[in-house]
């Protein structure tokens, strides 16, 4: 980490960052997120009367990506040029995957990491009524490209480590 706040001005001021002297590059994230959940829950995803809990939730994270600036106070508005929420049954949950792209001046970090959140929310609020014990878990980001900081990744967990 730089050590610098970028986000407060020199009196301490919350500010939004100028990044017009950036120039403008293609660049993408992706996050996740993990909606645990019992295997009966599981089960009757497919039967819940309120209707097909991971397509809503799939609408959702993409809706909520396009809206992150209404969310976030200090981030930038962002044509994306993608946006995408993948969902996988996994034996003891949901797990979330989240992708967004644009090409401008700053990230679309945010972007990915609201639409797993939001898609992670809405699961959790599609099925409630079935399961008081769901958990979301593991809201992270896993990799981002573009601008002058280039490709990051997450590195693989320790063996060991909970994973969804």
């Amino acid at each position: 980490m730089s050590g610098r706040a970028s986000h407060f001005d020199a009196a301490g001021k919350a500010r939004m960052v100028d990044v017009s002297p950036k120039p403008q590059s293609v660049r993408t994230a992706r996050a996740r997120a993990f909606v645990r959940m019992s295997r009966a829950t599981l089960r009757a995803l497919g039967e819940n009367p309120k209707g097909n809990p991971l397509e809503v939730a799939r609408i959702a994270g993409i809706q909520a990506a396009k809206r992150t600036s209404e969310l976030i106070p200090l981030c930038h508005p962002l044509m994306l040029t993608h946006a995408g929420v993948e969902m996988t049954l996994k034996r003891d949950g949901v797990l979330i995957e989240a992708t967004a792209a644009t090409t401008a001046q700053t990230g679309v970090e945010m972007e990915a990491l609201t639409a797993a959140s939001v898609a992670a929310l809405t699961v959790y609020d599609m099925t409630k009524g079935l399961d008081r014990d769901i958990t979301i878990e593991r809201i992270e980001l896993l990799e981002k490209t573009g601008g002058r900081s280039g490709t990051w990744r997450r590195q693989a967990r320790k063996k060991g480590a909970r994973k969804p």
